[in-house]
Formats: C-alpha cells, structure tokens, sequence
C-alpha cells in the first residue's frame, strides 16, 4: 500500500512538473526542464547568428550589467557556439510575428525567433531563467521551450496628464512592458489638468497648460489643495528620445491627444477653442481651488468638465496643426484621439452649435460629436494613419475606418466588431489597474476592486461574437490613470504583479493558462521585483485581500 501510495505521489509530481516545470510568466506553448545546468561568466560570448539582432544583444548586456554587474563580448555568427549564446532565426509558422524557440545545454543558450521580435521575446525568457539573486554564478537551467504570443496587441497606457513623470520612469515603464512580452505602449499625454508634449506652433500648450497652480487632497472633490504648482512636459527631442527607446524594444508608442472633452489645458492655453472664451473656468462647488478664479484655468481636481472644444474651423486647423508636429514625432499606425467623457452642455447653450447641427443635418449633439471625430479621422487618414478612440466614438455614428477601445465593458467592442471595426479590449472590471488590488486598500486609490485572479481569468474574445466577429479584437491593454498615483512607486505598486497576469492573459494560449499554476510560479516573480527594486502588491494572490 505505501509502494502505491508512494508511485501516486510520484506520478502527480512528475504531472505538475510537466505542466510547467519552468517558472515562466507568461506561460509559454511547451517547456521542458532537463538536468544539468549552464553557467553564463564574464567570457561567455553573444554570438549574433542572424543579421540584425544587436538590439537584442544590447538589452540583454543592459540587463546582465545593471543587475549582476557584466557585460558579455558580442561577436558575429562566424564565432564557435560554446560557452555562447546565440542568436538567430528559425523558420516558424505561427500567426502572429514573435515565436521563438530556446535551448539551453552544457555548452550554450541558443534563441531562435521567427524575426526580430522573436529573438527578444526569447532573451525575456532567458532573463526569467537567470537567478533572482545576485549570485557570482549566473547559472541557468538546461531546458527547451517553443513559444508563440496569441494576440497582436499587447499594451499597456499610462496616464502622465494627470500626474507628470520623468523621461527616466516612462522609459522604466516601457521595459516593463517589454519584459513582460508585451508590444504596444499607449501615451496619456493630454488632459484637463495638463498638457505634457511640447507643440512649436502653440507654445502656450506647455507654457501655460503644462501647469496648474495646485491639486486637490483626498478624492474628489477634495478635503483640501495642496497649493503647489503642478507643471512638466516633454520635449519634442525627449519624445523622440522615448519613442527609439520604446522602438529598440518592439514596442509601438501610441500617442493620446484627447478630443472634443477632456480639453481644460489647452483651453487654459487658448481659451478661443471653447464655445464661450470668455466665461470663466466652472470650479465645482466644495472644490478648493489655488491661485485665480478668473478667466480659463487648468483644473486642479479630477473629473469630467463641461468646457469642450468648440467645433470651429479655428479648432479644426488648431488640432490639425498639432496632430501634423505628433505625427513627426510617432511613426505609430494608429493616433488615440479619445472621445471619451464629452459633456454636451456647452455645445447645447451655443448658436453656433446648434446652427452646426442644422447645416450639416445631424440629429443631435452626439451627432457632432461623430462629425468632429469623423472629420479628424478624414484628416489623419489623409496622412497615412488610422484613428483609434474610446468607445464613445460611436456614439453618433462610428467614423469610416476608426478602431474602438472598449472600456465600459465589453458592449462597445462587441458593437465595433460586429461593424468590422479592429477592436483593443479594455474594460473596467477587468484591467483597470488604477482600481484597488484588495479590499481594504494601505493608500488612496480611485476605488474600484481588481483583485490578480480576476485580471488573469480574463478573456478577451467575447462569446456574443461568432469566430469571424473575434477576428477584428486584436488584443487588450490595461490602463493606468494616475489622478491618485503621484508617483513612480505608487505606479509600480498598481502595476505588480497585476502586469504579469495580463501578460499571460495575450500571451498564452487559454489551454495553457492555469490559475493554481500561475500562482506557484508567482513567489519567483516576487524575488524578481525585489531584485528590480520596484514597489508591488505583495498580497496579490490572495483574492479578497
């Protein structure tokens, strides 16, 4: 009986080593632990076997530099392949681009990726490989693993209207991202409390809406200001800076100029983009407000405002100007125009609004609303680019070739698939990760609840939708809106290891996801965050904590 009992024990072990012998987030298609080990010294050579992968190299030199202290000599793919790490390509099928295979004997670490993508999605695992100590010994597993991303979107937004951070911690942000086998970083740059990306035909945007004179305490409406001048924008030479960062790491930067609402810094800046220059910024009542009180201001709390742009020829002209200097700065297929959160208020009170409706035989102000995308998404595609705008922007009608990110829910990507529009999934109750990871929060959040499990039992691909249907969501992303995240380590703490469960959630394929799983190979992660130094939830696998 003990024999029996003992073959069981043995059996269920050999059977969860199997399904995921390889502390690997995200899960990848097929891995294999193998006995033996590979130890990576300072004499270790990368050898570049394929043409082109010396971004790949250079990341992984970064990485081995920052945090274990060497650098490895890189050398061509004439060099031998022992004691080595090569990089090349293998020819595979998947759908998407970014497959790789990786082997590791006793003589070298071999990556081979469908294309450049791959081979860097390969050395992410390598890295993942690598001891979560500082050890004198980088000494890896010999195993194998195949690997392939389900979904061809893969991002993650970071709001730096509300709050400005530095060149330095987007670019950390970005190699979040990147580590995490993830493709697409969305741009929050505009919103009503600041406008962040420098525009040379209107230098007033950054002079005058890059600042506010305060910022409320505690949430919204506030208990208090804290009386001090908010301000910070980037440099058109930083955001080129950012953008070949993003870009030596695969990653597309989509850029984010909200229209028509959510536009308090520019009319700040130049007050006749509103329907009514002339009356002053709306203060909400029990709002304690800093500095004047007169004329258009940047506002200091958070929420949504009534003063909109107007949709003049000045506006239109105004906006296309400043689309045409970010468009020199992303090569980006597709520009975020927003469209969210646009009170129709000012836009009711005003003749010239109405008169508008009337001309162009629009219903009603969410009819505007769709013109005035309509019309920017005319201009952007006149330029060789696509639009892409939350899911407001179908309201009123959906412009011609516009792609939705569905964040109330999944209806409005349901909605745009079903027109045939390309879809990025983005629903609150999923990856809303401003919303609070337990229930009783250590610091101030939005609210909300948005505890690791629910993130990671995510799916993307709504049933409502036929198999046809699911082919125009692309992927997902989640958001960071920072009204209450002043700061880096307070993005990092709402980012981890939130970021990791969705990371698995647009890698891997559903067979080969497991929650049980994903949680063993979790504390493994955790001393991986404690080797970056970077501020996480540490009770984030126990729901409801």
């Amino acid at each position: 009986m003990k024999k029996i009992l003992l073959v069981c024990l043995l059996l269920r072990a050999f059977a969860i080593n199997a399904q995921q012998p390889l502390n690997i987030i995200p899960a990848p298609v097929k891995s294999e632990l193998k006995k033996g080990n590979f130890a990576i010294s300072a004499t270790t050579t990368i050898v570049l076997a394929g043409s082109n992968l010396e971004k790949s190299a250079a990341f992984l030199n970064n990485y081995l530099k920052e945090i274990y202290g060497i650098a490895l000599p890189i050398a061509t793919g004439k060099a031998a392949w022992k004691n080595a790490i090569v990089l090349n390509f293998d020819r595979l099928d998947g759908k998407i681009p970014g497959a790789y295979n990786l082997t590791v004997d006793k003589n070298k670490v071999y990556i081979g990726g469908d294309n450049e993508e791959g081979v860097f999605y390969g050395i992410q695992t390598l890295i993942q490989l690598l001891p979560v100590d500082k050890s004198a010994t980088l000494s890896i597993p010999q195993c194998s693993v195949e690997d392939a991303p389900r979904f061809a979107y893969r991002g993650m937004m970071l709001d730096c209207g509300r709050h400005f951070f530095s060149v330095d911690f987007v670019k950390r942000y970005i190699d979040f991202i990147a580590m995490s086998k993830m493709n697409t970083f969305h741009w929050h740059l505009t919103d009503d409390q600041g406008w962040r990306i420098e525009i040379k035909k209107y230098p007033l945007l950054t002079q005058v809406g890059g600042c506010r004179n305060g910022t409320i305490i505690g949430h919204h409406p506030g208990t208090g200001n804290d009386f001090k001048q908010d301000c910070g924008y980037y440099t058109q030479e930083q955001v080129k800076d950012v953008v070949q960062y993003a870009a030596d790491r695969y990653i597309t930067i989509i850029p984010e100029i909200e229209m028509p609402g959510h536009a308090s810094a520019a009319i700040a800046a130049y007050p006749q983009l509103s329907c009514f220059p002339n009356q002053a910024t709306t203060i909400y009542p029990g709002t304690f407000w800093s500095g004047s009180v007169k004329g258009k201001e940047v506002q200091q709390t958070w929420g949504v405002f009534p003063d909109v742009f107007a949709p003049t020829d000045y506006t239109f002209n105004f906006l296309q100007d400043v689309l045409d200097e970010v468009m020199t700065l992303f090569p980006s297929k597709y520009i975020h125009v927003g469209g969210d959160e646009c009170p129709k208020d000012y836009w009711k009170k005003s003749a010239f609004c109405q008169q508008l409706i009337k001309d162009k035989n629009l219903k009603d102000e969410h009819g505007l609303q769709s013109y005035f995308i309509g019309r920017m998404e005319q201009y952007l595609n006149s330029k060789g680019r696509q639009i892409i705008g939350w899911d407001e922007i179908l309201e009123g009608g959906l412009a011609p070739n516009a792609s939705v990110m569905s964040w109330r829910g999944e209806k409005g990507g349901i909605e745009a698939a079903k027109l045939h529009h390309t879809v990025v999934m983005t629903p609150t109750t999923y990856v809303y990760f401003d919303y609070s990871q337990a229930k009783t929060e250590d610091s101030l959040t939005i609210g909300g609840y948005l505890p690791l499990e629910v993130v990671y039992n995510y799916e993307p691909l709504p049933k409502d939708l036929t198999p046809e249907e699911q082919q125009y969501i692309i992927g997902a992303q989640a958001n960071l809106w920072t009204e209450y995240l002043p700061s880096p380590s307070k993005v990092e703490y709402m980012l981890f290891p939130r970021l990791a469960a969705l990371s698995e959630v647009l890698w891997s394929a559903p067979q080969h996801k497991n929650w049980n799983d994903f949680k063993n190979r979790l504390p493994t992660q955790f001393k991986r965050y404690d080797l970056w130094q970077v501020s996480y939830h540490k009770n984030g696998i126990n729901k409801g904590a």
